[in-house]
């Protein structure tokens, strides 16, 4: 199939507006931590983006997409970019590498919430490559690369379990091995910029719209019903979060715009395959999930500093499971459970507690080598200084 000049320049700007989610996630989480560490949050995603970027072009993207070696891994066809070139079906292949890499990139920057405001850089960049590697990479492949739970029928047109179940329970299992933060449940650690939050969040609903209607890879129908639902769930989950925390006290700002994360989170896989009435439930219904599961991990003492495991991996779960639920044949081909599809269901559902599983236990065990070996934290000196001034060497302050 020849290369169309349309869905080229569409994707070429999705992926540009995909790549700002990254730098938009630092914003998002250096506005949630003490001044003294909003350097290090905001450099940990340009880390992110930048160690992903040599790592795909390396080795990631060969094993994310290369040919299938028992339904797990991708080849080493293209190691390096080997074959990866400027022709292809629709789009050139090469311009599919680069809009998989910014997935790549800004996964990984959501995976620094476990390990806020207390890990060495040194080791960050390392468990970067590695946690990649062997989580990130492997579950591309299961679900865009030929793998087992592409085969098996399970849906994910954007990366519920790629992106967000990988990223939301490995940033929790990070933060079971690093510990809690000196002081945390003792001493006040509340949002100290909520403007910067406010922002990284405006550039992750805007990126997000090249995320879901990116992933059609073309300019289409499809395409169109995944920027729509993105909004709309989007918007559903800002106000459901923000009146559930109203209930408790005053309907805060941070509350609205992790809602709105909640809810774009969860339509993420399920994009392509639902319309817009049922992108309000899947967006409503993640916004009260997921504040919930944030009243419980505060409730435990668990200092998942960020909430990543709370909104990524909770609404991630929950848009893989409501795309099994809601999918319409008359959008993406393929019906749900409300449609009398259950066994698409019961996939959705394999497919997630999987990917949990995976992510969770691969990002632990490599958590604990590198704890073992680097150590993965800064010392408490350091921790009290700022990791601003002990890992970067600058301030905010003059």
């Amino acid at each position: 199939m020849a290369i169309d000049a349309g869905d080229t320049a569409f994707i070429i700007i999705c992926t540009a507006m995909v790549m700002l989610m990254t730098p938009g996630v630092g914003l998002f989480y250096g506005g949630m931590v003490r001044s003294k560490n909003i350097i290090s949050m905001i450099a940990m995603a340009f880390i992110s983006f930048a160690v992903v970027s040599i790592q795909w072009v390396t080795i990631g993207y060969t094993l994310s997409f290369g040919s299938d070696i028992s339904g797990f891994i991708g080849g080493l066809d293209h190691l390096c970019l080997a074959g990866v070139g400027l022709d292809g079906n629709g789009i050139p292949d090469m311009l599919f590498m680069v809009f998989q890499l910014v997935f790549a990139g800004v996964t990984l920057a959501i995976l620094t919430s476990g390990v806020a405001e207390r890990v060495k850089l040194s080791s960050f960049m390392v468990l970067g490559v590695l946690w990649t590697t062997i989580v990130y990479d492997p579950l591309a492949h299961w679900a865009w690369g030929g793998g087992w739970a592409g085969e098996l029928g399970a849906l994910d047109f954007a990366g519920g379990t790629v992106v967000h179940i990988s990223s939301g329970f490995g940033a929790l299992a990070l933060a079971l091995v690093i510990g809690n933060r000196v002081g945390f449940g003792k001493y006040s650690m509340e949002a100290e910029n909520i403007t910067t939050t406010l922002l990284g969040g405006a550039m992750l609903w805007f990126g997000w719209f090249a995320f879901n209607a990116g992933s059609a890879l073309a300019a289409d129908g499809i395409a169109v019903n995944a920027l729509v639902v993105t909004n709309v769930s989007a918007a559903a989950g800002a106000i459901t979060w923000m009146l559930a925390s109203w209930i408790k006290g005053k309907p805060s700002s941070l509350g609205l715009i992790s809602g709105a994360v909640a809810g774009l989170v969860a339509i993420t896989p399920a994009s392509g395959f639902v319309g817009p009435m049922a992108a309000i439930i899947i967006g409503g219904s993640a916004g009260l999930l997921c504040y919930g599961a944030l009243l419980f991990r505060v409730q435990k003492g668990l200092d998942e500093s960020l909430d990543a495991w709370a909104v990524h991996g909770m609404g991630g779960f929950w848009g893989a499971i409501a795309t099994g639920i809601f999918a319409s044949a008359a959008v993406g081909g393929t019906d749900g459970l409300i449609y009398g599809n259950t066994h698409q269901f019961l996939i959705q559902f394999f497919d997630a507690s999987v990917a949990m599983i995976y992510a969770f236990v691969m990002t632990y065990i490599i958590a604990i080598v590198i704890d073992k070996t680097m150590g993965l934290r800064v010392t408490e000196e350091e921790e009290y200084v700022g990791l601003d001034i002990s890992q970067h060497g600058e301030s905010t302050t003059a």
